[in-house]
This record gives structure tokens, sequence and C-alpha cells, in this order.
């Protein structure tokens, strides 16, 4: 029966997946580049992300480090990441001079996830590594202060799908 309520935009496993590759480069980063590190015991404001880092940690992309209290990536998460690079940067190199009607036609023809690769894209540039400043630069009203919540939220990924698909 119809509750009236809408169906999400993405999948629960689509926002794991992408906020996953998101978490891992925070990992990857050193502090100074805008990474961090991700503790056992995650403050409030990281609590979105738990789910995440335990997808992570089941595909074996990430460990724990009791002695340092924190989550690590791990050898098979860096070569993961460095796959992740390779498509971000190949979608870069192959669209970058194409207008993004032609390029949406393009990954639509070849059955590719049009919003993966809006977000590979924005992940890899560097669009996304301030998830405040990206809201504020759309002018969403109100600003979610919080990165992990608004990288789990819908508003996030509808915001990527109105860059390729407004209606």
């Amino acid at each position: 029966m119809f509750d009236g309520r809408r169906q999400p935009v993405v999948s629960r496993e689509q926002k794991l997946a992408f906020a996953g590759i998101y978490v891992l480069k925070k990992m990857d980063l050193k502090p100074a580049d805008g990474g961090m590190e991700m503790p056992l015991v995650l403050p409030s404001e990281l609590s979105p992300l738990e789910d995440v880092l335990q997808e992570l940690v089941n595909a074996d992309l990430v460990e724990v480090n009791r002695r340092k209290a924190r989550f690590e990536i791990t050898k098979k998460g860096l070569a993961y990441l460095g796959e992740i690079i390779d498509e971000a940067e190949a979608l870069v190199d192959e669209f970058d001079d194409e207008s993004l009607e032609d390029a949406v036609a393009e990954l639509r023809r070849r059955n590719v996830d049009v919003l993966r690769a809006r977000f590979l894209w924005g992940w890899y540039d560097g669009e996304l590594d301030d998830l405040v400043l990206f809201q504020q630069r759309r002018g969403a009203t109100p600003v979610e202060p919080w990165w992990a919540d608004y990288l789990m939220s819908d508003a996030f990924y509808e915001a990527l799908i109105r860059d390729y698909d407004p209606a």
C-alpha cells in the first residue's frame, strides 16, 4: 500500500559504496591535505559512517588497529583506491572536453552508471572534498554542517543527479 513517502534517490548499498570511496580517500590523505584518521569509537558527527566503515572492514579494505584505536587502510584497500583513481582519471581524460549532454549520452549508451561517474568526477577533482562548501556553492538551505550526515543523505545524491538530469 502506498504510504505517501517517496522512494530514496539511491539505494542504501549505493550510499555505502560511494561513502566508502569517500572515506578511503579521507583516510589516505594526510591531515594537511584534508585527510583524517578514523577512530574506532566515532565521535557523534561521524556516527553516520559506522555502517560504511563496517562494510569496508568486511571487504578487507580497512582493518581495525586496536593498539592505535583507529581504522587503517589495508593493502587491498590501497589497491582498490588506486583502481578508483584510475577509473576517475579515465573519465576525466575522456570527457573533459565534451559537453555535459554529450558525455551523459555517451555514458548512458555504454550503460555506465552516470551517478557513479558524476560522483567519481567530483571526488577526483576535489569538488567534493569539503561538503559544506559544496552545499554553499549550490545555494542549499539549510546547509548541513556535518559532512558525514550530508554524505549519507538523499540531498547529496539529489544534488549530484541534478547536475546531469535537472528534471
